[in-house]
């Protein structure tokens, strides 16, 4: 959950008393129950081929977003921006998806890891994932590699909508990140999507204590609409 930094722009996180507990919400929730709602709610929101850097990486927060391009002549810089990130945010690099150089590294992870930022996404890639490991601070990415992204990307703009993984992440939206990846919530859908993967939890919950107490496993699915939880709504 954030909380807000005087440094941080209004453009790219805030901090009310109704994201935080949405925030909370999601946290609870997997990315697979997530993504069946964003399915139900016909919403692109799994950010493809992202993937935790540790399989038990755990991660919620809402999105404070930068975008790369590549670099000019003279040549800009890959960003001086991680003291005014809030603690609680994702941060979230959009690199075009390259996967030949870098834009996050070990003293990012480390200060990230001390300012209690919440984890970082990245639609490209990162290197020193040791330190991540060590930390256990929450990388979400395409790859690792080592290869430095200075001289190659520089910083286009901050706190505007960007591409994770075929999918729009605002500043502020809510992203949550496990070990099957990470799903974006925009925060214009986030309470209908949030309830909707609730009900979905809670009959898949269902479904499993009726199967264990001995019902056939087609009748339980059948008794609690499983085959209808991630059809899209008709409206």
């Amino acid at each position: 959950m954030s909380t807000q930094d005087n440094n941080v722009e209004d453009t790219n996180v805030e901090d009310t008393n109704v994201e935080d507990i949405n925030v909370g919400r999601a946290a609870k929730l997997d990315t697979a129950t997530l993504s069946d709602a964003l399915d139900k709610l016909g919403i692109v929101g799994q950010c493809y081929k992202i993937k935790p850097r540790d399989t038990d990486f755990r991660m919620a927060g809402r999105a404070w977003t930068l975008k790369y391009g590549p670099a000019g002549k003279p040549c800009g810089t890959v960003g001086d921006y991680i003291d005014d990130v809030a603690p609680g945010s994702v941060i979230v690099l959009d690199n075009n998806g390259r996967e030949d150089c870098t834009v996050w590294g070990d003293i990012l992870t480390e200060i990230a890891h001390r300012r209690g930022i919440a984890g970082t996404v990245i639609n490209g890639i990162n290197r020193d994932t040791h330190l991540c490991l060590s930390l256990g601070y929450p990388i979400f990415s395409k790859d690792n590699w080592m290869r430095t992204g200075k001289d190659r990307v520089q910083v286009e703009a901050t706190g505007i909508p960007v591409n994770i993984g075929e999918a729009r992440v605002a500043p502020g939206d809510i992203l949550k990140g496990d070990t099957d990846g990470v799903v974006v919530i925009p925060k214009e859908h986030e309470d209908e999507v949030l309830k909707v993967a609730e009900e979905i939890e809670a009959a898949e919950n269902q479904i499993r204590a009726a199967a264990r107490s001995g019902m056939r496993l087609d009748e339980a699915r059948k008794q609690f609409k499983y085959h209808q939880l991630q059809t899209r709504s008709e409206k």
